[in-house]
């Protein structure tokens, strides 16, 4: 092999220091300060993204405080709502309860008053047969018939008594 000739190894050493200070010049010049201008936009790009990102984040917070906002106002105005409707109700129920104690208590009067006047025609229709019975009694046991004035007097003396 060539390269372990130690005849060329001068000439070898030579071009190698050539070669290492044209590349590292060409690194040195042109490849690192490219490199090292993509690192630093990039860097760029990323800290630009991240403050965006934090102005988007607080934006979102902003956002959720004023959703938060508006939904414990709906839910104090339903709230509202359903207690006026409650309302509304117990005062319509109270009105229809009270319209129906009236209205329960004249049906009550009227049956009072038609009981009443049924028992008292019972009372009468009693009292008429009651006479013509102790008229037919009187007049089977005594052999005469009293007069019907004595008859009706009497029941209604023991209706008296009784009632």
């Amino acid at each position: 092999m060539p390269q372990l000739d130690i005849s060329t190894f001068p000439s070898q050493i030579f071009w190698l220091v050539i070669t290492f200070i044209a590349m590292f010049l060409i690194m040195w010049r042109i490849s690192v300060p490219k490199i090292a201008d993509a690192l630093e936009a990039r860097q760029k790009r990323i800290s630009d993204n991240l403050g965006r990102a934090e102005d988007i984040k607080k934006e979102a917070e902003a956002a959720i405080e004023a959703y938060e906002a508006a939904l414990a106002e709906a839910r104090a105005e339903a709230q509202t709502a359903v207690a006026e409707a409650s309302a509304a109700l117990l005062e319509e129920q109270h009105a229809r309860e009270a319209e129906l104690a009236e209205t329960l208590k004249k049906r009550v009067a009227e049956s009072e008053a038609g009981i009443a006047a049924a028992v008292n025609e019972a009372v009468q229709s009693i009292r008429d047969v009651a006479a013509e019975v102790a008229i037919a009694a009187t007049e089977r046991l005594a052999g005469e018939a009293p007069g019907g004035d004595d008859a009706t007097r009497a029941v209604d003396a023991v209706i008296k008594a009784r009632g």
